[in-house]
């Protein structure tokens, strides 16, 4: 099976590097980025199961970050965490399609649930959207 790869977005680089750390060493493969943009960028270039983003940073934002990576790639898993959302920033991002919204510090064990169930979500999206191509293919030739 292959490597779970999670983006890791958030601008407090100290918080980043520890739940990296951790997450590495329950064999996730983690990959960060300190601001929504770059995010957006490294998104672009890679597949992700699941990203974890923060709410609040400068710049883009965690709901704008959001919206962005999901036009980007609607199949994007996204688990937002916050030390300090409102409850329409909330709204709005689950509105937009966020798998989750953890409140910081959020244990361990339910971020790597969350992943785990992102990336099965993830698998399932590429299973079906592979199935439809194939399906297409077979139709175009006549099969």
């Amino acid at each position: 099976m292959n490597e779970t790869t999670v983006l890791l977005v958030d601008d407090e680089q100290e918080f980043v590097e520890a739940l990296a750390e951790r997450l590495r060493l329950r064999g996730l493969v983690v990959e960060a980025a300190g601001s929504g943009a770059l995010a957006i960028e490294k998104a672009g270039k890679r597949r992700f199961d699941a990203v974890l983003l923060d709410m609040a940073m400068p710049g883009l934002d965690g709901v704008q970050t959001l919206s962005r990576l999901l036009a980007d790639n609607a199949d994007l898993q996204v688990i937002l965490l916050t030390g300090k959302a409102t409850l329409a920033q909330a709204v709005a991002a689950m509105k937009l399609g966020a798998l989750d919204l953890l409140e910081k510090p959020a244990p361990l064990e339910t971020i790597v649930a969350r992943i785990e169930e992102a990336a099965t979500r993830r698998a399932a999206r590429d299973d079906e959207r592979i199935a439809r191509r194939m399906r297409d293919i077979t139709r175009e030739k006549g099969w």
